[in-house]
């Protein structure tokens, strides 16, 4: 007879007609090549945030290393599939790193409204951090909470309904918070096009604007898997097949952050006096007009 309680804490290969938390064995080339990439992007982040000095691009560092102590527990589970360390490793921390993405989403898109003027945006930067990374923290913490619950209940043979229902909930009100952000982000860009604002910073801008737009839609795309695959429960169809977690989830986060590693903030977004006086260039020759004037 199987002793639950010593395979959950030891290293046991797999038992034939016993399953695994996961449903699968979590393939061990894929948790190796995502340590690889996410491990890349986070010393790539951090050289790049430090060179430049801009400090807020730490939260894309932070969000890998949380990455890679997800993807380090799935590796783990490749050769301990019934281990409850690794699994809790993993549920507990890939379901909450892309709120670190986010969060220098959000920051960014306060830098391009700084740039444009009060007029490119509906709410002003600071309510964008405010609001949002309120919601994000809050999501951060149900998820947490309730993935704790799932993997504890799972390990101990208990009933993983309460802790389930409260990371849906969790990753429900980040997908709300997101679906929000979006809207917004929309207007951001209508009003940038239809103000024409983008004309005097297209070479740096414009790329810098499409990062922020794709890593934005890998997110939200990610969010409404992860959100299906917790309704369907722990032995629905999404979260016992691997192939969607990682297309869905792992490579989604790659691109999500990576693509800020080839358009860096640091090196495209210009300072402060580059940008003012290019707004004063605009205001001059009667490209730059106030939103009362335009509508």
């Amino acid at each position: 007879m199987v002793n639950q309680h010593e395979i959950t804490l030891g290293c046991h290969p797999l038992i034939p007609g016993y399953h695994t938390e996961y449903g699968y064995v979590p393939t061990q080339a894929a948790g190796i090549a995502f340590l690889v990439l996410f491990g890349l992007s986070f010393v790539l982040h951090t050289v790049q945030f430090c060179w430049k000095r801009t400090w807020w691009c730490s939260v894309f560092a932070i969000g890998c290393i949380t990455e890679l102590i997800g993807w380090g527990g799935r590796t783990w589970s490749s050769s301990c599939p019934y281990n409850g360390t690794a699994f809790l490793m993993q549920i507990s921390t890939l379901i909450i790193a892309p709120v670190f993405f986010t969060a220098g989403i959000y920051i960014l898109l306060g830098r391009f409204i700084q740039i444009f003027g009060r007029e490119s945006s509906i709410l002003t930067p600071k309510w964008y951090l405010w609001i949002f990374v309120t919601c994000d923290v809050v999501s951060l913490v149900v998820q947490a909470i309730g993935g704790g619950m799932a993997s504890s209940a799972v390990g101990g043979n208990g009933s993983t309904a309460v802790g389930t229902h409260i990371m849906v909930a969790g990753i429900i009100f980040q997908l709300v918070s997101i679906t929000v952000f979006v809207f917004f982000a929309v207007d951001f860009v209508r009003r940038t096009i239809r103000y024409r604002m983008l004309q005097s910073l297209t070479r740096s801008v414009v790329p810098l604007l499409v990062a922020m737009v794709i890593s934005l839609l890998c997110i939200y795309a990610r969010s409404i898997y992860r959100t299906i695959e917790l309704l369907q429960g722990w032995s629905g169809y999404l979260i016992t097949h691997e192939k969607y977690f990682i297309g869905l989830d792992g490579a989604m986060m790659v691109v999500a952050v990576g693509i800020f590693n080839v358009l860096h903030p640091g090196w495209l977004l210009p300072d402060s006096g580059r940008a003012s006086t290019i707004k004063s260039e605009e205001s001059s020759d009667g490209t730059e007009m106030h939103v009362a004037d335009r509508t």
